[in-house]
């Protein structure tokens, strides 16, 4: 039992040398999704840390196991969907990801295990409202983005 406990340690002491890449990549503004400003602040606040180059890396994010599946959570995210990007995206593209919006904020997200460490994420009856309506989805219209003059 001694040993047992000894090898759980070692191994747990040992797996924090095995880091995993926490970069946010540098992007032109001009990519990032420019829609209105109140429903930029809810994707900021709800969903920008896994769907965004703008990922804030919390301490316990140098913690392995909980450092992989926390950056694994980011990569997956960001190759869904990337706010970051958005006008890199084709049309068609643009149309299928706001569709996945509007079903993901409804159903999905932000994911519990988020939210139950980071409160504010949590997406009220009235930001999925929100941000449902924006989509345009129910209604046929199209979201509105910001014309930004460059």
């Amino acid at each position: 039992m001694k040993n047992i406990f000894f090898i759980i340690i070692i191994s747990i002491i040992l797996i924090q040398f095995i880091q995993v890449d926490k970069t946010n990549p540098t992007t032109n503004i001009k990519y990032e999704i420019k829609a209105p400003e109140n429903i930029i602040s809810v994707f900021k606040r709800s969903c920008y840390d896994c769907h965004s180059n703008n990922t804030t890396w919390t301490w316990y994010s140098n913690i392995a196991p909980l450092s992989w599946t926390i950056a694994k959570h980011v990569k997956d995210g960001r190759q869904s969907l990337n706010f970051s990007i958005w006008n890199t995206y084709t049309k068609k593209q643009q149309d299928y990801k706001i569709k996945e919006i509007f079903r993901s904020v409804y159903a999905a997200m932000p994911p519990s295990s988020y939210v139950y460490f980071h409160k504010k994420a949590f997406l009220s009856s009235k930001d999925k409202k929100l941000i449902r309506d924006w989509t345009g989805v129910m209604s046929g219209t199209k979201p509105i983005f910001e014309v930004i003059n460059e």
